[in-house]
C-alpha cells in the first residue's frame, strides 16, 4: 500500500458546522507540499462519528479531486458491517485507492465475529483493505491470531495497530507474513515500531508537522536510525500534548492556531479545558509550528 508517512487528515468545519470543501483542499495541498504522500480522510481525526454518510463520502471525494501526486486510503469502517461495506463501496467508487477499516466498536464481537466482519468487508470491494485496531476506542482487541488469519483473506493487506501494547505489537511484527504491512496507529511508538520492522505510521501529529514526521519515517526507512532518533524525540512533546485530551481535539485546535483551516467541533467534542490549551500553545511553540 505504503511506505512512511500517511496523514490521518482533520475534517475542517465552518462557522455554523459545515464541511469546508476549500479548506479541506488547502489541508490537502499543505500536506503535498510537505512531502506527505499517502491521505487518510474520514478516520477517527477526521471527526468520522459525526458526519453523516453523505458528508462523509463527500469528504472523500474532494479529497481525491485535490490530491495530485499522492494516495487516498479512505477511513470507511463502522460497528455494523452492512454500513461498513456501503462505506467502503462508496469510497471505492468515488476514488480512493485504499481502505482503512476500524474493527467493530461498542457491540464488542469475539474474534470470530471480527473475522467474519472484515472478511465480508473485503470480499465486498475491490480496492485493499486495511484493519484498525484500537482497543481504547472501540472496547475490543484484534488479536495476534486473528490478525494472522485476517492476512490470509485475499485484500486484506495490513493493519494499523494502535494497542499500545508492545509485546503484542512485537509478537505481531515477529509472526506476520512478510507482504503483510504493519502501520503505527500511535506516532509515539512509530519508532520502536518502525525499528522493528513496520513500514510506516498513519499520523495524528503529521497534521501539525507534516514534514518532520515524513522525514523521520524516511529516515527509519533507509537505516539512517541516528537522524530518525534525534527527529523523534524532537517531536515527543507533540506525540504525547495531541492526546492531552481526546484526539481530535488537540490536533485540529493545533491546525486552528497554526493560522490553517480547521473551524469548530461537532459535539460531543468540545474546545479545550483552558489549562490544557496552554500547555499546546507551549509544545506548538517550542516546536516552531507557530
Amino acid at each position: 500500500m505504503f511506505k512512511g508517512c500517511a496523514t490521518a487528515l482533520i475534517t475542517p468545519f465552518t462557522k455554523d458546522g459545515k464541511i469546508d470543501e476549500q479548506g479541506l483542499r488547502e489541508l490537502v495541498d499543505f500536506q503535498e507540499s510537505q512531502g506527505v504522500k499517502v491521505i487518510v480522510p474520514c478516520g477517527t481525526t477526521g471527526e468520522s462519528a459525526t458526519l453523516t454518510h453523505e458528508e462523509h463520502l463527500k469528504v472523500i471525494e474532494i479529497v481525491v479531486d485535490q490530491v495530485k501526486k499522492g494516495k487516498v486510503i479512505a477511513g470507511a469502517g463502522s460497528n455494523a458491517t452492512h454500513e461498513a461495506v456501503k462505506l467502503s463501496k462508496g469510497a471505492q467508487d468515488r476514488g480512493a485507492v485504499g481502505i482503512l477499516s476500524i474493527s467493530p466498536y461498542y457491540n464488542k464481537p469475539t474474534q470470530k465475529g471480527i473475522f467474519e466482519h472484515y472478511k465480508t468487508v473485503a470480499g465486498a470491494i475491490d480496492v485493499p483493505l486495511i484493519i484498525y485496531n484500537v482497543p481504547g476506542r472501540t472496547s475490543s482487541n484484534i488479536e495476534v491470531s486473528t490478525v494472522l488469519k485476517l492476512a490470509k483473506v485475499p485484500n486484506i493487506v495490513g493493519i494499523k495497530e494502535a494497542s499500545g501494547n508492545i509485546v503484542q505489537i512485537m509478537s505481531l511484527l515477529a509472526q506476520a507474513p512478510k507482504e503483510f504491512n504493519v502501520f503505527s496507529g500511535d506516532d509515539a511508538l512509530t519508532f520502536p515500531m518502525m525499528t522493528m520492522g513496520a513500514r510506516g505510521v498513519i499520523s495524528v501529529a503529521s497534521n501539525v508537522a507534516p514534514k518532520m514526521v515524513n522525514t523521520m519515517a524516511d529516515r527509519l526507512l533507509s537505516d539512517r536510525m541516528e537522524q530518525a532518533r534525534r527527529l523523534h524525540f524532537r517531536l515527543l512533546p507533540l506525540f504525547k500534548n495531541l492526546f492531552i485530551e481526546t484526539n481530535p481535539i488537540p490536533v485540529k485546535t493545533s491546525v486552528r492556531l497554526m493560522g490553517k483551516p480547521a473551524g469548530p467541533f461537532r459535539l460531543p467534542l468540545c474546545e479545550m479545558d483552558p489549562t490544557n490549551l496552554e500547555i499546546l500553545k507551549h509544545t506548538l511553540t517550542d516546536l516552531g509550528v507557530i
